[in-house]
């Protein structure tokens, strides 16, 4: 009897399991760029480059059956002017929401400290159009 049981709870996991890995689709490696953001993607993570901060999104990078997703990550801001060697600026959490639609991705920027929120609009396989600190 407790072995039924427990095969049949261990088969609705799986099954439960698999349907959720069917609904989620991986964002599509490569470059995705737009004014004032550059995105590469990796297999397991993408880095981010902005004209004045830098951010990296770690983990499954994957998007719903309606192309939407939810990541966290870290943010940093940069500065124009000399810095020194020691210098490291300090990585903020941020959470990256967003959509994918065909090869446009719209993406909001959410930082941890902030209640401000930041939205840029990607062309997958274009370099993004960045205006660097100095």
């Amino acid at each position: 009897m407790f072995c039924q049981k427990g095969s049949l709870v261990l088969l609705f996991g799986l099954l439960l399991m698999s349907l959720t890995a069917m609904k989620q689709q991986r964002i599509a490696t490569g470059v995705w760029g737009g004014q004032h953001i550059d995105i590469k993607v990796g297999a397991n993570s993408a880095t981010i480059e902005y004209d004045c901060a830098s951010g990296v999104i770690d983990g499954p990078l994957v998007v719903d059956s309606d192309g939407n997703f939810k990541l966290r990550g870290t943010h940093r801001m940069e500065r124009g002017g000399p810095t020194r060697s020691d210098e490291q600026p300090r990585k903020i959490p941020a959470t990256y929401t967003g959509s994918i639609k065909g090869n446009t991705m719209t993406l909001t920027l959410k930082l941890a400290d902030s209640s401000d929120e930041e939205t840029f609009t990607l062309e997958r396989g274009k370099e993004g159009e960045l205006f660097r600190c100095k």
